[in-house]
């Protein structure tokens, strides 16, 4: 018998084997490292399920349905009449459906899923399993972003657990059989049948598959919250977010103490949703204007120039800051922040292409205002007002914002969901959209400056005035 015959047979008689994360090696014993990939700490345990148990969990009456038979009864959504959580989760939550939460290590998660679910008990029973804090300290916590007395009779169908055991939540669950269940961390449930430690690879994975299959035959939503690694990744495999129906990330932005809540994955609603929150002592406010705030912060001066991005379904206003400065000696620099540096490198070589404009001799120091990030195209404009701007040291006519592409032959090109931007555009008293010259555009309330090259920016800049 070889010996990798007998390390099999050995690993059938084991409870548990391990097994390389990196390259799915097996042995019955840990070693540093893996002796396949030559990775380091890869191991993880994994425990052997034997096949009578698993045949005695299949259900005897097997069915298949065809498109006909299968019932479609639309259920109400939980909603939390929380505007900005209930358009990210994508109009409210579905039942039965398991979603994600996740963020940086006291983004304020678990103050957020603690208010959400104070909104959500007037109408609808909810448990709290919290394996992170102490029910004395979510007692606290409840008090402090609510300032009323917990131990009212207000809040009869919201119930707390600090049990973090899975057996113990999915029991808990099936005889309570709330509308939605929260479990604070996914991380820190404990499965009694295996001997892993909470956290690891097989934890996370049978955890996932056993709440995900509570939520759907038991028609209960669930939403965990998930640790990151320190790429800001969720910690765990990548099976894991696969899994579940949706994926939330909740963020910091530098300015105003503000929490951005982005919808990465939801079967149920768009992606890429938006929404913002004010952390304060009471907690989190949510934000329902926050084109207000940006605009606030918003000054006239040469190399500012407004732009909107669309967030999921909704525009937000953006003030792109560009400084170009001679170089004296040396390479010039890009010192790019909010945005790709190649994608404005691209549009300053544009510039000097086609106008003649010796940007490759200056410094482009580029951002955008207030720690906001964005990858959309409808961008480029404004990038190229904002270099021209601060080049020639003047400003653009005020109340203007720019949306077109620029493609590499120098021609501005028009953008989708145009009417959308103008909308929002008109609402806070913009007076004129600079746009592509073939963009077709329904909501016309302001005025239009169409262009069709690079050439015409210029126009903008005056010679005589330079």
């Amino acid at each position: 018998m070889s010996h990798h015959s007998k390390r099999l047979k050995t690993m059938a008689k084991q409870s548990s084997y391990f097994e390389c994360v990196n390259c799915s090696y097996q042995t019955v014993k840990w070693i540093g490292c893996c002796p396949d990939c030559k990775e380091w700490n890869t191991l993880d345990q994994i425990s052997t399920f034997k096949t009578s148990k698993q045949a005695a969990t299949i259900s005897s009456k097997l069915e298949v349905h065809t498109l006909d038979e299968i019932s479609m009864e639309e259920q109400a959504r939980i909603v939390s009449n929380c505007h900005e959580w209930d358009r990210v989760m994508g109009g409210g939550i579905v039942p039965g459906s398991f979603l994600l939460i996740s963020g940086d290590p006291g983004i304020g998660k678990s103050t957020l899923l603690l208010q959400i679910s104070k909104l959500i008990s007037k109408d609808f029973s909810i448990i709290y399993f919290s394996s992170e804090e102490s029910l004395a300290q979510v007692k606290l916590r409840f008090q402090r972003i609510t300032q009323e007395n917990p131990n009212n009779n207000n809040h009869k169908n919201l119930f707390f657990s600090d049990h973090s055991t899975l057996n113990g939540v999915i029991e808990i669950c099936k005889n309570k059989k709330p509308n939605l269940v929260i479990i604070d961390s996914i991380q820190n449930i404990i499965n009694d049948s295996t001997n892993a430690l909470p956290g690891t690879i097989s934890q996370l994975k049978e955890s996932a598959f056993m709440l995900m299959k509570l939520a759907k035959e038991n028609n209960i939503a669930i939403i965990a919250t998930g640790h990151i690694t320190k790429e800001g990744n969720i910690a765990g495999p990548k099976l894991l977010e696969h899994m579940v129906d949706g994926v939330f990330y909740l963020q910091k932005e530098d300015q105003w103490q503000t929490r951005t809540l982005r919808a990465i994955k939801n079967r149920f609603g768009s992606i890429n949703e938006i929404g913002f929150f004010h952390m304060k002592g009471n907690g989190l406010q949510e934000v329902a204007n926050i084109n207000q705030h940006l605009l606030e912060e918003t000054k006239h001066a040469p190399g500012s120039t407004l732009v909107s991005s669309l967030e999921g379904s909704r525009p937000i206003f953006l003030e792109l800051q560009a400084l170009t400065v001679p170089v004296k000696f040396g390479i010039p620099q890009r010192i790019i922040t909010g945005i790709d540096h190649k994608h404005v490198s691209l549009i300053a070589a544009i510039l000097e292409k086609y106008l003649h404009i010796p940007l490759s001799k200056h410094d482009i120091f580029f951002k955008i205002s207030g720690g906001l990030k964005t990858k959309d195209q409808t961008c480029d404009l404004g990038i190229a007002l904002s270099i021209l701007s601060s080049y020639f040291q003047k400003p653009l006519p005020a109340k203007t914002i720019a949306l077109a592409e620029i493609s590499l032959t120098g021609q501005i090109k028009p953008v989708y969901n145009i009417d959308i931007h103008a909308k929002e555009c008109a609402t806070f008293g913009f007076e004129q959209l600079i746009v592509a010259k073939d963009q077709a555009l329904q909501h016309k309330n302001m005025a239009l400056k169409r262009i069709s090259t690079v050439h015409e920016l210029l126009i903008f800049f005056p010679a005589d005035e330079l």
